[in-house]
C-alpha cells in the first residue's frame, strides 16, 4: 500500500485510519531511513521564501538614483562640447560607484544569510521508538511529534494523543479564545475554526500535552495556504533608515545651496557653461554620500554577527540601534543570573529538616542519617518521580550513564531518586499515569494520577502556598493526622526561612484510594514535606551588573520565586546593596490602572519584584516606559510572550525559551545568560557608535570638498578641483575608510556613559559644530598648500590645482584618525586599534599613487608628475588639520577634567 499525501480531510479520520494511511506507528513514529527518504520525495518543511535580487538586478539598481541621474547628464553634456576623454571619464566613475555598490550590497546579503543560518528552530519527533531533536524543515509527512506548552506546532497534524491540550490558533482563526483539543473523527465539512482534531504549523500550545502525526508540510499547511497568496512582502523601515533619510535631505538643501553660489559665482567669473555644469554636478555627488545607507546596512550586519558569535542572535536590525539606549533591563532570575543547575539541597518535614548531596552518584546526608522521617523521604522520593515530565535518555554508547533532559527541579528528582537506589523505569512503568494536571502559573502546582491493578496514586508538587490549600492531612513519619492551622502556619514559617537561605521550595503530597475520577483528582491530598532547590548564581554576574550601573542602566529583577529567594540572589549578584530590603510582590502590586504617582515613583525604585505574573511583569515594563526608558526585557515563557513584545528590546532564552518566546522575542540568547545581555548592550552602542563616526566622517570630509570648491572658485579659480578629481576624491576618501570605521570594535568607554537618547538624530546639533570645525580645518589646509605654492614657490595653475588634490586626498585620509572618542590616547585608541583602519589607508594611498604613475590615469585627471618637494609640502600641510583638531580636543578634555 502506497503512502497517501496529501490526505483529503484527515480531521475526518479516525486516528487509526490517518495513522495507517500515512504508513506510520502511533508509538514509534517512522524510521530515520524513511524520514530521509520522503525529505526527498516531498522536500523539506520550508515555505517558499521571497525571492531574492537576481545579481543583473543589483547592478542595475545601482543605476537608480538621482546623483548618477546628474552623472549621465554631465556626460551628455561632455559629448555635446566633443570632450570624447571627459566623457569617457565620467561614464567609468559611474560604472565603478555601481560595481563598489554592488559588491557591498552582495556583502551585506551574504552576511545577512549567515546570521539567518544560525537561527535554526528545533522541533521535537519521535523516530525509531526515541525522540531527538531536528530543524523543523527536516520534519515530513507521518512523523510522530510530541507537544507541551510553549511549543510553536511545525506543521500540520492530526492529533493521536491529548492531555488538557489547548492550542491559540488565532492567528489563523480569528478565535481569541484557546482551542481545546481531542482526537474524535469530525465530520468532513467541518471549518477550521471547529477541527479540534488537528494542530495546524504556526499555532502555539498554552496548555497540556499531546502528540500528532504530521498530515502536512510547507505549502500544504494551512499556514502554507495562506502564506501563497502573498506574492511579496513591504520592506518596512527601520528608525535607522529615517534618521539616515533626515540627514540627506538636510545635506541636500546645504548642497544645492553651495552649488548655487558657485554657479552664481562662475557666471560672474566668464567660465564655460560644461565647467560650471560639471562641477556644479561633482559638488552634488561630493557632498551626498550615496553609500551610506549601503556602509550602514554593512556595518550593522557585520556587528550582528559578531553579536551572534557573542551568544546574541539578533534577529531585527531595528534592534541593535535600540540596544544602544537601553536604559532599564527587566531580567528573570532563573538561568540567567543563576546557572540553572538545580540540585536539591535541604528536606523539611514534620519532625526534622534534613541536608542531602549526591557525590559519586550515591546520596550522601552530611548531617547525618535521617532519624524519624525516613517514611516521609521514601515518599517524596516516590512522589517526586511520578510527578516528574523529566525524560530519561539512556547513552547508546554507554548504557550506564543516562542522560536526563526537563525542567531543571525535575531533573535534579529523577538524579536524587536514581542516588537513593530507585529504578526509576520500573516505577514508572508500574504507576501508569492516566491524568495530568499541568504546571501553570494559575495554580502554581503539578499533579499526576497513577494506576496499578491494585490502587490509584496521585502525586503532587508545587508551591508551598498553594499545595496545602489542597491538602487535609498531613504525614509524620508513618502517622497520618489532620492537617490544622497551627500545622501550616509552621510549615510556611519554616519555607520563608529556607527561602531566605536562597533555597527554591517545593511542596510535596499524595493520596493514595482505589480508582479515582480522572478529573479533580487533586484535594484531600496528604502533605509530606519539603524540598530546598538551589541554584547558585552564576560567577561573572557581578561584572556584568557592575558594567551596566556604570552604564547607566537599571538592571531589575522580576521572578515568580519566593521575595526572600528573590532577595538573597540579588544580594549575591550585586543587584543591590547587603542591606537592601526593598522588595514587591505580585500580591500587593495594584492594577496598572489603580496606580497612583506614589506607587509609581514606588516601582521605578525597586529592583526586586517577586511572585510576579506575566501580566504584571508587563505593567511593570509600561511603568518604566512611560518614564521615558528605553526598556528590555527577557523572557523564557508562553506567557512572556505579551511583556516581550510590548518590550522595546525582546530578549529570549535560547536554552529554555519556549517558541513562543523565541517567535516574539528581537533576540535569542544562546546561553541563557545577563552577561551575554550585557554585552550584547555593549555592542549595540559600539554599532551605533561606529555608524556615528562614519557618518561624521563623510559628511565632513564630502562638506571640505564643496567648501574647497567654491572657495577657490572665486579666490584661484584656475586652481580649482576638476570634477572628475572630485569625483576620484569621492570614491577613495570616502568608501573605504568609512567602511573601516563601520567595522571597528568601539572604544573602551562605550559603558561608562549614560544610555543614549533614542529621539536624537544622528548628528546632533553639537555633531554638527564639529562637523563645521573638520571641514574648516581641511579646507584650510588646502587653500594654504595652494596659496603657499603659488605665491611662494611660484607655480602655475595646474601645479597648484596638483597640490590641492594631493593635500585634500592625504587630510582626508589622515582625518579618520580624528574620529576617535573624546578623551582618548591619540597613539592608542579605537582607531589605531582598528585594523580595517590600516588596511583603507594602505588601499587608498596605494590607488592615490598609481593615479600619478599611470601615464593614462594621469592625463584623465589633469594630474602631473610632481618635484618631491611639493609633495613634501602637500603631506606637511594635510598633517596641519590632524594637530590642530587633536590639539581641541586635548583642550576640551583639559576643560573637562578641570570642570570636574
Amino acid at each position: 500500500m502506497l503512502m497517501k499525501y496529501p490526505l483529503d480531510h484527515p480531521y475526518s479520520l479516525a486516528t487509526k485510519a490517518v495513522i495507517s494511511q500515512v504508513q506510520s506507528d502511533a508509538l514509534k513514529g517512522i524510521t530515520q531511513n524513511e524520514a530521509v527518504k520522503r525529505s526527498q520525495t516531498y522536500g523539506l518543511n520550508t515555505f517558499k521564501s521571497q525571492k531574492q535580487k537576481s545579481l543583473w538586478l543589483i547592478m542595475l539598481v545601482q543605476f537608480k538614483s538621482p546623483i548618477v541621474y546628474l552623472l549621465v547628464f554631465g556626460a551628455a553634456v561632455s559629448l555635446y562640447f566633443k570632450d570624447v576623454l571627459e566623457t569617457i571619464a565620467i561614464l567609468a566613475v559611474i560604472v565603478i560607484n555601481a560595481l563598489i555598490g554592488f559588491f557591498m550590497e552582495m556583502q551585506a546579503r551574504s552576511s545577512m544569510n549567515a546570521l539567518k543560518k544560525m537561527d535554526v528552530i528545533l522541533a521535537k519527533v519521535i523516530r525509531d521508538g526515541k525522540t531527538r531533536s531536528v530543524p523543523s524543515e527536516q520534519l515530513v509527512p507521518g512523523d510522530l511529534v510530541p507537544l507541551e506548552a510553549g511549543d510553536i506546532i511545525p506543521a500540520d497534524g492530526r492529533l493521536v494523543a491529548v492531555n488538557r491540550l489547548q492550542c491559540d490558533e488565532s492567528s489563523l482563526t480569528g478565535e481569541s479564545l484557546p482551542s481545546d483539543k481531542t482526537i474524535e473523527a469530525l465530520k468532513a465539512d467541518t471549518v477550521i475554526g471547529d477541527q479540534h482534531n488537528m494542530a495546524f504549523k504556526g499555532a502555539s500550545v498554552i496548555n497540556g500535552n499531546g502528540k500528532i502525526v504530521i498530515t502536512g508540510i510547507a505549502a500544504e499547511t494551512q499556514l502554507g495556504t495562506i502564506t501563497s497568496l502573498v506574492d511579496s512582502s513591504a520592506d518596512t523601515v527601520t528608525p535607522l533608515d529615517k534618521k539616515l533619510n533626515k540627514l540627506s535631505r538636510k545635506l541636500i538643501w546645504i548642497t544645492l545651496g553651495m552649488t548655487a553660489i558657485f554657479a552664481a559665482t562662475g557666471f560672474i567669473q566668464g567660465k564655460s557653461l560644461l565647467m560650471i555644469i560639471e562641477t556644479s554636478i561633482a559638488l552634488a555627488v561630493a557632498a551626498i554620500p550615496e553609500g551610506l545607507p549601503i556602509v550602514a546596512t554593512v556595518a550593522l550586519s557585520y556587528g550582528m554577527l559578531l553579536m551572534a558569535r557573542r551568544n546574541a542572535i539578533v534577529k531585527k536590525l531595528s534592534a541593535v540601534e535600540t540596544l544602544g539606549s537601553t536604559g532599564v533591563i527587566l531580567t528573570d532570575k532563573t538561568g540567567t543570573l543563576t546557572e540553572n543547575k538545580i540540585f536539591a539541597d535541604t528536606f523539611a518535614f514534620p519532625d526534622e529538616s534534613v541536608k542531602v548531596h549526591i557525590e559519586d552518584h550515591e546520596l550522601k546526608f552530611p548531617d547525618g542519617a535521617i532519624k524519624s522521617s525516613a517514611e516521609n523521604f521514601d515518599k517524596l522520593l516516590f512522589t517526586g518521580i511520578l510527578c516528574n515530565n523529566a525524560v530519561v535518555n539512556v547513552n547508546e554508547i554507554n548504557n550506564s550513564k543516562p542522560k536526563l533532559s526537563g525542567d531543571p527541579v525535575e531533573v535534579a528528582l529523577l538524579q536524587l531518586g536514581m542516588a537513593a537506589g530507585l529504578d526509576t523505569s520500573a516505577l514508572l512503568k508500574k504507576y501508569v499515569r492516566i491524568g495530568e494536571v499541568p504546571f501553570s502559573s494559575e495554580i502554581m502546582m503539578m499533579g499526576t494520577l497513577n494506576r496499578t491493578p491494585d490502587e490509584d496514586f496521585v502525586a503532587a508538587k508545587g508551591s508551598v502556598e498553594h499545595l496545602l490549600e489542597k491538602c487535609s492531612r498531613i504525614q509524620s513519619g508513618e502517622h497520618i493526622g489532620e492537617m490544622d492551622s497551627h500545622s501550616k502556619e509552621e510549615i510556611l514559617l519554616k519555607s520563608e526561612q529556607m527561602a531566605a537561605s536562597g533555597l527554591r521550595v517545593l511542596a510535596f503530597a499524595y493520596r493514595v484510594d482505589k480508582k479515582m475520577d480522572e478529573r479533580g483528582f487533586l484535594t484531600d491530598l496528604i502533605y509530606i514535606g519539603m524540598a530546598g532547590f538551589l541554584d547558585p548564581p552564576r560567577m561573572d554576574i557581578k561584572g556584568a551588573i557592575l558594567d551596566c550601573r556604570n552604564a547607566g542602566i537599571k538592571v531589575v529583577m522580576i521572578t515568580g520565586d519566593h521575595p526572600q529567594t528573590a532577595l538573597n540572589i540579588a544580594r549575591k549578584v550585586g543587584l543591590i546593596e547587603q542591606d537592601n530590603k526593598k522588595v514587591i510582590t505580585g500580591k500587593e502590586l495594584p492594577k496598572s490602572d489603580l496606580l497612583t504617582k506614589a506607587w509609581r515613583k514606588r516601582i521605578l525604585d525597586t529592583a526586586v519584584f517577586a511572585r510576579a505574573s506575566p501580566k504584571q511583569k508587563l505593567e511593570i515594563a509600561g511603568v518604566f516606559q512611560q518614564d521615558g526608558s528605553i526598556v528590555a526585557m527577557t523572557g523564557d515563557g508562553v506567557n512572556d510572550a505579551p511583556a516581550l513584545k510590548k518590550a522595546d528590546v525582546g530578549i529570549a532564552m535560547g536554552i529554555r525559551g519556549t517558541q513562543v518566546a523565541k517567535e516574539t522575542a528581537s533576540i535569542i540568547l544562546k546561553d541563557d545568560s545577563f552577561t551575554s545581555i550585557a554585552e550584547a548592550v555593549a555592542h549595540g552602542r559600539e554599532i551605533f557608535q561606529n555608524i556615528q563616526k562614519f557618518v561624521v566622517y563623510l559628511v565632513s570630509c564630502n562638506l571640505s570638498e564643496i567648501f574647497i570648491v567654491t572657495v577657490l572658485g572665486v579666490v584661484i579659480p584656475a586652481a580649482t578641483l576638476l570634477p572628475l578629481q572630485i569625483l576620484f576624491l569621492n570614491m577613495v576618501t570616502d568608501i573605504f575608510p568609512a567602511l573601516a570605521l563601520g567595522l571597528g570594535a568601539g572604544d573602551d568607554t562605550v559603558m561608562q556613559r549614560p544610555p543614549r537618547d533614542p529621539k536624537k538624530n544622528i548628528i546632533t546639533n553639537e555633531k554638527w559644530l564639529v562637523i563645521a570645525l573638520y571641514s574648516t580645518a581641511m579646507t584650510s589646509a588646502v587653500i594654504l598648500a595652494v596659496v603657499y605654492c603659488r605665491e611662494v614657490l611660484h607655480t602655475d595653475d595646474r601645479v597648484s590645482n596638483n597640490v590641492a588634490f594631493i593635500t585634500l586626498t592625504l587630510t582626508q585620509l589622515f582625518h579618520v584618525f580624528n574620529m576617535s572618542s573624546s578623551g582618548s590616547a591619540f597613539f592608542k585608541n579605537e582607531i589605531t586599534r582598528n585594523k580595517f583602519v590600516w588596511i583603507a589607508l594602505f588601499i587608498c594611498s596605494g590607488l592615490t599613487l598609481m593615479v600619478f604613475a599611470v601615464p593614462g590615469m594621469r592625463l584623465v585627471l589633469g594630474l602631473a608628475v610632481l618635484p618631491i618637494k611639493l609633495w613634501i609640502t602637500a603631506i606637511t600641510i594635510s598633517l596641519l588639520p590632524l594637530f590642530v583638531i587633536q590639539c581641541w580636543k586635548a583642550f576640551q578634555k583639559y576643560r573637562l577634567h578641570k570642570s570636574l
